[in-house]
């Protein structure tokens, strides 16, 4: 079976997003230009930021549609995690809760994709 590795988000300007995906990840781009930027994570995980204006077939779609998923060790990484994004003047969504899987909160990126943090608890299917 095939295991997706690679994640593309459409956003307005990608240079813009690239330095807001830069500070929030800790790391540079592997590849940065005006239509298209490139994140490669430690993981293998690749994060792309193409051109909505320039993406080929036309993309329709916008940002809330989907969620960029960080995963914590802790609930209080949770609330750490929250208060640096705060301090960072990203837009909140749901402020840190409680859910039936654990605690989390979302927040959203320039292009106002969903960027969902959660710390998964004991009970909760892994």
């Amino acid at each position: 079976m095939t295991t997706p590795n690679f994640v593309i988000l459409y956003v307005d300007q990608p240079l813009r997003s690239g330095a807001f995906y830069s500070a929030l990840l800790g790391r540079e781009p592997v590849e940065s230009a005006p239509t298209f930027v490139l994140f490669v994570l430690d993981n293998g995980f690749k994060l792309g930021l193409w051109s909505r204006h320039t993406v080929e077939p036309a993309a329709e779609a916008a940002g809330g549609g989907a969620e960029i998923v960080f995963a914590l060790e802790t609930p209080e990484a949770v609330d750490a995690t929250h208060a640096d994004w705060s301090r960072r003047g990203l837009k909140i969504l749901q402020a840190p809760t409680d859910l039936d899987f654990g605690r989390t909160f979302v927040a959203l990126d320039p292009d106002n994709h969903r960027l969902r943090v959660y710390w998964l608890s004991d009970g909760a299917h892994k």
